[in-house]
């Protein structure tokens, strides 16, 4: 009970707080400053090390990989149907195929699961991100350029100077050599504030102004982000074979709302900004209800 009040009273300080003016407009900035460079590593340095794995373990790469790619031909087939341009296609496979594993994911695994089961979502996560790394920058790219020319530089540069993922190489490799059992309790602490911090940047940023004329964009990408993306993922369980702890929380991330780092890379590259942060800023409200719900079928059926 303690995480779901967690959760509601962080994401609601932020929104408040902006609000009233009674922070900096960019304080997110430093605050998701903190956890990407601190924080999330840590969170890899506690769990991965103790990490058992086995051949499993690669669903919640596959599967998070998978439902990256099967948004890229479901956004296709519906910006074509309506004639949507490819900046707007873009901004939709960004804002529809990534999910908010980590600043949402962990918090809310946190509260349904225990923190035991993080170093599972870790996987989810870091895959999460290098497909937002190169099929999100080459959508990003074809979308919002004459040329549509990928750079393998700029991917690569995005890929090996992200601090998580570099936290988790490190975790993975020089626990193979160093015995961290005396570092534990400096990596809790700074664990710890991965859920309060995350949830208070998400409520700082969280945007609803104008959203009545995008109500179709934004309904059909949550309707792939909410519900497909998770049932997709269900759906590969169940056809591979997949149980226990690693097909529930693989899963339940698939089913987090869109990821805050869309948004900036629709920015970055010109895409529809406004489209990007609406339906962020509604997928999250709204997935709070929904990852509940997926929760539910997620224990009924695994």
């Amino acid at each position: 009970m303690v995480n779901f009040v967690l959760i509601a009273v962080c994401i609601i300080a932020g929104m408040v707080f902006k609000a009233t003016k009674s922070i900096h407009p960019d304080a997110h900035k430093g605050i998701n400053t903190w956890i990407l460079y601190l924080a999330l590593p840590a969170v890899s340095f506690k769990y991965l090390p103790k990490l058992h794995w086995t051949n499993e373990m690669l669903f919640p790469i596959i599967a998070t990989f998978l439902t990256s790619v099967f948004c890229f031909f479901f956004m296709m087939f519906y910006s074509r149907s309506r004639g949507y341009s490819r900046r707007s296609r873009s901004t939709l496979e960004l804002v529809s195929g990534y999910s908010n594993t980590s600043f949402l994911g962990f918090p809310l695994i946190s509260a349904f699961y225990g923190e035991s089961l993080l170093s599972i979502a870790v996987i989810c996560d870091q895959t999460m991100f290098f497909s937002l790394s190169t099929l999100g920058i080459i959508a990003a790219i074809k979308g919002g350029s004459k040329s549509g020319k990928v750079s393998a530089k700029l991917i690569l540069k995005r890929l090996f100077t992200f601090p998580p993922l570099m936290g988790c190489i490190a975790a993975l490799t020089l626990s193979q050599f160093i015995d961290f059992t005396l570092a534990e309790p400096f990596f809790d602490k700074l664990a710890a504030t991965v859920s309060p911090l995350a949830l208070f940047s998400v409520g700082l940023q969280l945007k609803f102004n104008g959203w009545k004329k995008l109500i179709p964009q934004m309904s059909v990408s949550m309707l792939y982000k909410l519900i497909l993306a998770p049932a997709i993922t269900l759906l590969l369980a169940l056809i591979f074979g997949i149980k226990g702890n690693i097909a529930r929380i693989t899963i339940f991330e698939s089913a987090m709302p869109a990821v805050l780092t869309s948004s900036i890379i629709a920015e970055q590259f010109r895409l529809n900004t406004k489209l990007a942060n609406l339906t962020i800023g509604f997928s999250i409200i709204a997935g709070l209800f929904t990852s509940a719900c997926w929760y539910q079928i997620i224990e009924f059926l695994f």
